[in-house]
């Protein structure tokens, strides 16, 4: 799932005028009109989102849907400038990550109070989890990806391996007997603050706690060593590409497809691109299961959708909500899209479906594994504001550690320390 970007001074002068913001929303031209907001998912769902929102309207008379599709790098900016304003859509597409830097303006409709438990509990426990903040739910889930591994079967043959690593000790052997048989890279993941989230969810796989009860840093720990070590390791012994350190997961792709390294960690969805764009490297492709650490943690990545609190029409935007994420339409978009449902039932059929194919293709099997490891993964990071902050204290502090220029004790002091001193200045 593609990460949010925006600068932190534009974030907290956008943010400060949603919490101070005067005026109220300007009723709509169409008294029965609920707007809803998507990302990036025209035009390739045109027809998939005219039909639902046709059916909707057929079932719910009087009631119109306007469609807008908003490109993944404006969204921010737009939904926040929306909010300030009080123009804002009545649903919105958003992530938990993001969506929770609003609701603890407490932007978005508190849905515990307008949810039945019944309806609840028609959704993953552990994927709803991901849009509660302080005990209140702001989002339903939507659609879902989990992380696989994609792996070149002839490189891991070659380094004497049968199958691909599923746990960081494994990836670490695996990372060096590939290095030593065939002068090649066992992976890459991105150390880039502004780009993946992955390093900051291994530290978690691996049993380190990010902050405490107070939104204090509680990484500088044994646990957060070893973390820190870990990747210290395998960069200062040369087993990660020198650009771990500057480029992001864009290049991950570009490197497994050139055949330069031994194993992808992505999503299911990739893999036709894999098949695109290089066939031959497809070919000798397969399916392995998320690498975990010692919680045996795997991570999900969620896209939900958000009412907010300022709509003129809560009851209308909550049924369509609520009907975009029933298990049927789940069921039908997690198959348009290559992605996965969020219902218990949605779940069930996508995954008796892959099994009663005969021939099922490598995005099936890929799917599957995804699938499978629903009811176990969660979204790692927390919900909470200024993420992207602490995972640049992290990173930032991890990079100067790989690269010689701190020890690793210093480097978890100073990460914990940058941290803690703008958590006081937030508080």
């Amino acid at each position: 799932m593609k990460p949010f970007h925006l600068s932190l001074s534009v974030l907290a002068g956008l943010l400060l005028s949603v919490s101070v913001g005067c005026g109220s929303r300007p009723a709509a031209d169409d008294a029965g009109e609920i707007e809803f907001w998507t990302m990036q998912l025209q035009p390739k769902f045109n027809d998939y989102f005219n039909d639902l929102i046709a059916e909707f309207e057929t079932e719910n008379p009087g009631v119109t849907v306007r469609w807008i599709d908003v490109p993944w790098s404006a969204m921010e900016s737009k939904i926040l400038t929306a909010v300030s304003a009080k123009t804002a859509p009545d649903v919105v597409n958003l992530n938990p990550v993001f969506a929770s830097q609003l609701a603890t303006r407490n932007v978005w409709a508190d849905l515990d109070t307008q949810i039945s438990p019944e309806a609840r509990s028609q959704y993953l426990p552990n994927i709803w989890q991901a849009s509660i903040l302080n005990d209140k739910s702001f989002g339903i889930p939507w659609y879902l990806t989990t992380q696989i591994v994609i792996y070149n079967r002839s490189l891991l043959q070659e380094a004497g391996l049968d199958k691909s690593p599923s746990t960081y000790i494994e990836l670490a052997d695996m990372a060096k007997r590939v290095k030593e048989t065939t002068g090649k890279y066992g992976f890459f993941v991105s150390f880039v603050p502004e780009d993946s989230g992955e390093i900051l969810e291994s530290l978690i796989k691996m049993g380190v706690r990010l902050l405490d009860e107070e939104g204090k840093a509680a990484f500088n720990t044994p646990e957060g060593k070893a973390a820190f070590q870990y990747w210290v390791n395998l960069y200062q012994n040369e087993l990660l590409p020198p650009e771990v350190l500057t480029q992001g997961h864009r290049y991950a792709i570009e490197l497994y497809q050139a055949g330069e390294t031994a194993l992808l960690t992505t999503g299911a969805q990739f893999f036709p691109t894999i098949e695109n764009n290089a066939p031959d490297i497809a070919t000798v492709s397969d399916i392995g299961l998320q690498i975990t650490g010692e919680t045996g943690k795997k991570n999900v990545a969620v896209m939900n959708l958000v009412i907010p609190r300022e709509t003129d029409k809560p009851e209308d935007a909550l049924k369509f909500a609520l009907f975009v994420t029933n298990s049927a339409n789940q069921l039908a978009f997690a198959k348009e899209a290559n992605v996965l449902p969020s219902t218990h039932d949605s779940v069930q059929k996508y995954i008796r479906e892959l099994n009663d194919k005969t021939e099922p293709s490598p995005l099936d099997r890929a799917s599957k594994v995804g699938a499978q490891q629903l009811n176990e993964a969660e979204v790692l990071l927390p919900a909470m504001d200024n993420l992207k902050a602490l995972q640049k204290a992290i990173y930032s502090n991890l990079q100067a550690a790989m690269l010689g220029e701190k020890s690793v004790d210093r480097a978890l002091e100073d990460a914990a320390k940058e941290w803690n001193a703008l958590a006081s200045r937030n508080q």
